[in-house]
């Protein structure tokens, strides 16, 4: 698949996630917020930064010291943690400017993170693959252990303007919350980190500059 076909594959998420019923769900319910949440860092980032890796719009390219993928990834869990405190989800839940502050946040530092990870110049992509990977287990354990959290936890940790959808208690809520942040955001940053390493045992870092920009006819 080429860059430009995932970079529009990615668009397309985005315009869903911004625009279908999840962003209506994440203002009632917790687990429509993680849904939201997971769409955005583990669905849409990661497809965008393939989509820009190794072309003329990858920001790793152009700033290869910001974009550092154990920077990005220390950056990505202090967003995380920071707008799962129980008094900044609420804001985000009351407000739509703080809402809106928190999904930009998020795409913010997943794109920095996954551009980090796959992009950058190509004659460093062993040390950056190897950064990269490392940066992605990182913040693949610190998602996993916040969904334990929430999910193993015994009392809402947040409070609810009013009643969850389908009849669900704000603990049951939660605890589903948590589980799809331990299931897919755990799940899809594990296997990043793994993708990465498989391309540097083989000798071939994978990385944007591997897709090509269109298929050739002929």
């Amino acid at each position: 698949m080429t860059r430009p076909c995932i970079a529009f594959m990615s668009l397309c998420l985005l315009a869903f996630a911004l625009l279908g019923p999840l962003l209506d769900l994440a203002r009632l319910s917790f687990g429509g917020h993680m849904a939201l949440h997971m769409l955005i860092v583990a669905g849409v980032a990661p497809l965008l930064a393939m989509g820009l890796a190794g072309s003329r719009l990858d920001p790793a390219q152009k700033a290869p010291k910001l974009f550092s993928p154990l920077l990005a990834s220390v950056l990505e869990f202090l967003v995380i943690w920071a707008w799962h405190a129980p008094s900044l989800h609420h804001a985000s839940r009351q407000s739509m400017i703080v809402f809106a502050l928190e999904l930009a946040s998020y795409l913010a530092v997943g794109l920095l993170l996954w551009c980090a990870a796959f992009g950058g110049p190509h004659q460093k992509a062993h040390g950056r693959a190897a950064t990269g990977i490392a940066g992605l287990l990182l913040t693949s354990m610190h998602m996993t252990l916040l969904g334990v959290l929430l999910a193993l936890t015994d009392r809402p940790l947040y409070r609810h303007s009013g009643s969850a959808p389908w009849a669900l208690t704000p603990l049951q809520d939660q605890q589903i919350g948590g589980v799809i942040m331990l299931g897919v955001g755990g799940a899809v940053y594990l296997l990043g980190g793994l993708y990465l390493l498989a391309g540097l045992l083989r000798g071939t870092p994978v990385t944007g500059t591997n897709l090509p920009e269109k298929r050739h006819e002929g």
